[in-house]
């Protein structure tokens, strides 16, 4: 299952809620006829329930979105807080060079020199980019950006980011 992005509220009187999105190009996912649903502590790797998508609309920064059987804001409160995803096989494809962010989360990241300078623990929409959070094993934290001039390739088979970072930086 693929995380997509989180329901943060709702919106209106008639059962839709508001999506905070995770990656780019979210409109691409009202061609998916259903999103599944999973709380907080089922995000991973627990139990998802199919959620047939009515509508579904860009607002903001995020979207809107509306499923069979939620009529009402009572119905849609009871969403808030929920993660909302999909199997792999009903995404859509990504072209080359753009990846979902939950295929980057875990890959080891090296810098130009060969240094090893942690996994990527999350990703974080900040605003012009994205943010790749990068930990090592004590725990300590880098923020880079996820920009061509700092990735430098990406290989998704071999779970490897090269960056062109200083390991002091």
């Amino acid at each position: 299952m693929i995380v997509l992005g989180r329901i943060t509220a709702p919106f209106g009187v008639r059962g839709w809620v508001k999506i905070q999105t995770y990656g780019d190009a979210p409109q691409a996912w009202a061609k998916m006829p259903r999103w599944w649903s999973g709380s907080e502590e089922q995000a991973a790797d627990a139990t998802w329930l199919a959620m047939p998508l009515a509508e579904c609309k860009p607002h903001g920064k995020g979207l809107v979105a509306r499923f069979d059987g939620v009529e009402d804001c009572n119905a849609a409160e009871k969403l808030v807080g929920r993660y909302v995803g999909a199997p792999r096989e009903a995404l859509p494809n990504t072209a080359e060079d753009e990846y979902y962010w939950a295929d980057l989360i875990g890959l080891e990241v090296v810098n130009l020199a060969g240094e090893r300078l942690g996994r990527i623990a999350e990703l974080v929409r900040a605003g012009a980019h994205e943010v790749i959070d990068v930990r090592d094993e004590s725990g300590n934290q880098r923020l880079l950006p996820f920009v061509a001039a700092v990735i430098k390739e990406v290989d998704l088979s071999g779970r490897r980011i090269q960056v062109d970072w200083g390991r002091d930086w």
